[in-house]
């Protein structure tokens, strides 16, 4: 199925969660690759019984940080095993936006090379974890992140489904769309100005020449990090959190993730 919806502000239905909100237990979880050492954290449900879906988060362009637990929480809430995936290495976390972005442009340059190998090196630390379902995979990103689930899909990963919030949608390499096996999601701040339009119109060509089952959801008021209450509310800074664009972009998750698996 392919198809892109426009969600305008106005009536608009929620629907209720069927998994009950869980006691959620995080736990500091240190990786290796070679002589590189990551430090990620596992969220999972306090009462989980039994072998749960697996959600790989991929943090922002600011590392893992506070704003990393709190959606690896909400997701671990709904009855998955979340591990939250270090992009940068133990230690290596940005004081400033400065920082952040030179740090971030390091992956998100024209080679993404190493951007996927610390990405599938994060998706196998969580198929590692106890108490998770390898065969019922997921990944989801913000921002930075974003644009790194939909880079790790396209290395061909096995995932049922890659969730990106406001991230970034261009690729380097429009051809490896066809090693999509995953379900893809893009849920985009429809007044995103950090998205140019020809990086838009690329992605929507990317899935449908790659024959992709996916879905573009735009959210009419929102800019870039919407799901963000640290970026504020001002849309002019071009980043800013949108209630309503939130809680939308949560229930469209939700509803993404019980149908991919």
């Amino acid at each position: 199925m392919k198809r892109i919806s426009q969600l305008m502000f106005g009536t608009f239905f929620l629907a209720s969660s069927s998994f009950a909100m869980a006691a959620v237990k995080i736990k500091t979880v240190e990786y290796k690759k070679g002589n590189e050492t990551f430090e990620g954290f596992v969220a999972y449900p306090e009462n989980a019984k039994g072998k749960l879906p697996g959600v790989l988060v991929i943090h922002n362009w600011m590392g893992v940080t506070d704003e990393t637990k709190t959606q690896a929480t909400r997701i671990a809430e709904q009855g998955y095993v979340v591990f939250a995936a270090d992009i940068y290495g133990k230690g290596i976390r940005p004081k400033n936006a400065e920082e952040a972005g030179k740090l971030a442009g390091q992956y998100r340059g024209g080679d993404r090379k190493q951007f996927r190998e610390h990405l599938q090196l994060g998706l196998d630390t969580l198929k590692s974890q106890a108490g998770v379902d390898a065969s019922k995979l997921l990944a989801a990103g913000y921002c930075f992140g974003g644009t790194g689930v939909l880079e790790l899909a396209r290395s061909g990963a096995d995932l049922k489904g890659v969730i990106s919030f406001h991230g970034g949608l261009d690729s380097p390499a429009p051809a490896d769309g066809k090693n999509i096996k995953a379900k893809v999601l893009a849920l985009h701040g429809a007044d995103d100005p950090y998205v140019k339009a020809e990086d838009l119109a690329a992605f929507e060509q990317e899935m449908r020449e790659s024959k992709v089952d996916w879905e573009l959801i735009k959210f009419g008021g929102a800019v870039h990090s919407f799901t963000e209450k640290g970026a504020g509310n001002d849309n002019s800074k071009g980043a800013a959190y949108n209630a309503l664009a939130d809680a939308r972009s949560f229930e469209a998750f939700k509803n993404f993730a019980k149908a991919s698996l």
